[in-house]
């Protein structure tokens, strides 16, 4: 316990020492993150789902405004021991009188106090419900954006291998014209731009699919053309696994959501032990008698009150025992929460490490030595000292780790929006 509460005291010290470099951060925003938050800003201001959820969320505020209130009051009005024979003379009989009464029914004490708190940590739970929203429709937007992000790199690439091919086929069917090359290369590169052709078909689709996936997250006509979106680059992470189950012990909404119903079950287990309380109807009664033969015409007042007799204690125990149940069962999703944020959060780092570390190396190592290796081979094959399939294949290989790299750049992001997620707030990261 005491480890738990130390490493829990770590983390948010470490995320205090970190949201000032966060502040720092935003102000060096780059515009290429200023779009993409300006399209979760979109996302969340038009996204029906969401405008659902603060609707279900205000229905449950005006619930709670309504819980605890006293019940309205019973007015009584009656003809009391009039006569049949003369219904409507009040002075013929001396008990004969017109009442007006009004009685009201008061819970014990406290039991308003209850049901209105209970009901205003429903209103807590669906408010946080109603984040956890938020938080999801903003990871599914970012995920979105870099897998078009990746498409959009891919078909840069692609272009620029079809033109980089066109020229070495366009090369080959020289050199075989001449009779210096083979046929059967001539036919590997048109077989290879024949590939790379069906590669940009599918791209393209894929591209139009996402680009319909992000335009109906905004609220969008899932037709409306999306410009090119630049290149992802890599923001370092500056918390560990500690630092970010911390961040989300304090923001994550489903965590929030489940201590609130916590709080209700308590709630319910007091309103439980009320319930082997009685409650009292008040009522006061004034009767109007008529002076006659054998009245003096004084008039009359009648009080009283009344209670419930809780005497079937067995329902009100099982009511008790149900609390506490819940209480328990709630306990223990969150922790199942929690280890399903701890498992994620690690699963993510191990993504994230990995990618940063491919990255760096196909930029500072793979793609330089690759690109040595065409520029080598194209110049031994221009000068006759190397066949035309190894220019091919490092033309193909060069193509691939271009590809692989920015892949791995956007997988990375895409990995620090499912991140954001998982602790429900923006990640504290160094901007170079």
């Amino acid at each position: 316990m005491i480890r738990k509460t130390l490493t829990l005291f770590f983390s948010l010290f470490l995320f205090l020492l970190c949201w000032q470099s966060g502040l720092a951060s935003a102000a060096k925003t780059s515009p290429v993150t200023a779009e993409l938050e300006g399209l979760v800003a979109e996302a969340l201001a038009n996204n029906p789902e969401i405008k659902a959820s603060e609707e279900r969320w205000q229905m449950t505020v005006s619930k709670a405004a309504q819980a605890g209130a006293l019940e309205d009051p019973m007015l009584m009005l009656k003809i009391q021991n009039g006569l049949i024979r003369e219904p409507f003379n009040f002075n013929r009989d001396a008990t004969t009188s017109k009442v007006i009464g009004l009685s009201q029914t008061v819970p014990i004490f406290g039991k308003r106090t209850l049901l209105r708190e209970g009901a205003l940590r429903d209103a807590d739970a669906d408010r946080w419900r109603t984040e956890e929203r938020r938080i999801e429709l903003r990871r599914m937007v970012k995920e979105t954006w870099y897998r078009i992000s990746s498409v959009d790199r891919g078909l840069e690439i692609l272009e620029k291998n079809i033109a980089a091919l066109d020229d070495l086929l366009r090369f080959s069917e020289t050199m075989y014209g001449v009779g210096q090359g083979l046929q059967q290369d001539v036919l590997k590169a048109q077989l290879d731009r024949s590939k790379m052709e069906e590669m940009r078909i599918n791209l393209q689709q894929q591209r139009r699919s996402l680009a319909s996936t992000l335009n109906s997250l905004l609220y969008r006509p899932v037709d409306t053309a999306l410009p090119v979106i630049p290149p992802a680059v890599i923001t370092p992470l500056q918390l560990d696994q500690a630092g970010l189950e911390g961040l989300a012990e304090v923001h994550r909404p489903a965590l929030q959501a489940l201590a609130a119903q916590i709080d209700k079950t308590l709630v319910n287990r007091k309103l439980a032990d009320k319930e082997f309380y009685p409650d009292f109807t008040f009522s006061l009664e004034y009767m109007q008698i008529e002076e006659g033969l054998e009245s003096a015409g004084d008039d009359m007042y009648s009080a009283s009150v009344s209670f419930n007799l809780p005497v079937q204690r067995e329902r009100r125990h099982a009511m008790a025992a149900e609390a506490g149940a819940e209480n328990r069962m709630l306990l223990e999703e969150r922790n199942v929460l929690r280890n399903q944020i701890r498992l994620a959060v690690a699963d993510s780092l191990a993504a994230l490490e990995r990618n940063q570390r491919l990255a760096t190396l196909y930029k500072e190592g793979i793609l330089g030595q690759a690109a040595s290796v065409l520029e080598a081979t194209t110049t031994s094959y221009r000068a006759g000292k190397t066949d035309f399939m190894k220019v091919l294949d490092s033309q193909m290989a060069l193509f691939n780790l271009e590809r692989e790299y920015h892949e791995a750049v956007a997988e990375y992001q895409m990995q620090m929006a499912i991140l954001e997620g998982l602790v429900g707030t923006a990640l504290p990261v160094n901007v170079e």
